[in-house]
């Protein structure tokens, strides 16, 4: 008997990495750096706490049941802000509001692509997207990222078959953290639109991003829905992780089809969530930059630490991520779990973010430093400087 399609996946690799410190004790004046997971592990700030305080207390809808595309004010702030942010046209009917953008990426694949289709991602890739199509019987075809860990289109182009339904661009880029520049995701916008197949584009990190102006002009395109489909999340950004409020932007059809997944996973995003994620964007613009500038001080620390890091090597690094060659005659897999006893680093290894097939995985590693001050950056540079793994 075929095992279910959730039994031929692998867990999910943080939940694996926690279970290597599991038991384990590290002394007060040595804790354990842990750079594995990119999520806040502060809670929101005080005036949005409170704010969360008098919904639960004064807004009897935040406990129920909404409309399943999102409540309607959130919905249009959206459509409000990235009509300006990106100098485009988006109406709060190309809007959907989902519980994290875990749910908006299953929501769109769901959308997309069926059994037997196919989806090209580009490696290394975001393990719970890898993990999404494959509980989905869909067909991951890898895309290799190559120089500044960019993806090319060409090679893009030359994979695409009459299977192929999507192609899925994270920027900034987790695991890599690097920023895809406009022209590099205008030119797969045209690639899936003249394949007539569609352009999933990932921006959680956009609040993070380093540049100054629009990532792309993708949304000054009049018909941009008839390709792109975007993916947001307002975990990283609000610090609301345990309040699950994502969101996918694409045309109004394939937000009625996402509307039946979502009707029968959750129904709707947490109210509470909403309502916090919408009081945000309105209320904490100067708080975010705050944040972003910081998140920023951080990537400038670890491009400084590595820079004098013997034997590795910086792949990438952007937002809340570095991605980096490690200098051990070991795999990533067994290197990761023994830095945790001889170093207190506790990082993951390139093989969660790539196919069991390709070797590149056992040389690489995940640093999420957006938990790291400019001085663990520095404990991190000297542990990792320090460690001899054989």
């Amino acid at each position: 008997m075929a095992l279910p399609r959730t039994a031929r996946t692998g867990p999910p690799p943080v939940m694996e990495a926690r279970r290597w410190i599991a038991g384990l004790s590290f002394p007060a004046d040595r804790p354990l750096l842990n750079v594995s997971q990119a999520a806040p592990v502060e809670p929101p700030p005080l005036p949005l706490r409170s704010e969360m305080a008098r919904l639960v207390t004064e807004v009897p809808e935040a406990h129920l049941y909404g409309p399943v595309l999102g409540l309607p004010a959130l919905r249009e702030e959206i459509a409000a802000q990235w009509s300006a942010d990106y100098a485009g046209e988006v109406s709060p009917s190309q809007v959907g509001v989902t519980a994290g953008c875990n749910e908006a990426f299953a929501a769109a694949m769901s959308c997309l692509a069926d059994g037997g289709d196919e989806v090209i991602l580009p490696t290394p890739f975001y393990f719970n997207h890898a993990m999404w199509c494959e509980m989905e019987g869909v067909r991951i075809l890898p895309l290799p990222a190559r120089a500044g860990l960019l993806p090319d289109p060409e090679e893009a182009a030359a994979l695409i078959t009459p299977r192929t339904r999507a192609i899925v661009l994270v920027s900034p880029n987790n695991p890599g953290g690097v920023e895809y520049p406009s022209g590099l995701v205008r030119a797969f916008h045209e690639l899936a639109r003249d394949r007539g197949i569609a352009l999933v584009l990932d921006e959680t990190y956009r609040d993070f991003d380093s540049r100054s102006g629009p990532p792309h002009d993708l949304f000054s395109d009049p018909d941009w829905d008839a390709t792109l489909v975007q993916l947001y999340s307002f975990s990283k950004t609000y610090r609301l992780t345990g309040h699950r409020v994502g969101a996918m932007v694409a045309s109004e059809a394939r937000l009625a089809e996402a509307e039946k997944f979502l009707d029968t996973v959750t129904i709707c995003a947490p109210q509470l969530g909403q309502h916090a994620a919408l009081w945000g964007m309105r209320n904490l613009a100067q708080w975010r930059a705050g944040e972003r500038a910081e998140i920023l001080d951080r990537r400038a620390a670890m491009e400084e630490a590595f820079a004098t890091l013997p034997g590795w090597t910086l792949l990438g690094s952007g937002a809340y991520f570095a991605y980096a060659r490690h200098p051990f005659d070991l795999p990533s897999d067994t290197a990761a779990e023994r830095l945790v006893t001889e170093a207190g680093v506790l990082m993951l290894p390139g093989t969660m973010f790539r196919p069991k097939d390709d070797p590149d995985g056992a040389r690489e590693m995940r640093i999420a430093f957006a938990n790291v001050d400019r001085s663990g950056i520095g404990a991190l540079r000297d542990r990792l400087a320090a460690a001899t793994l054989t």
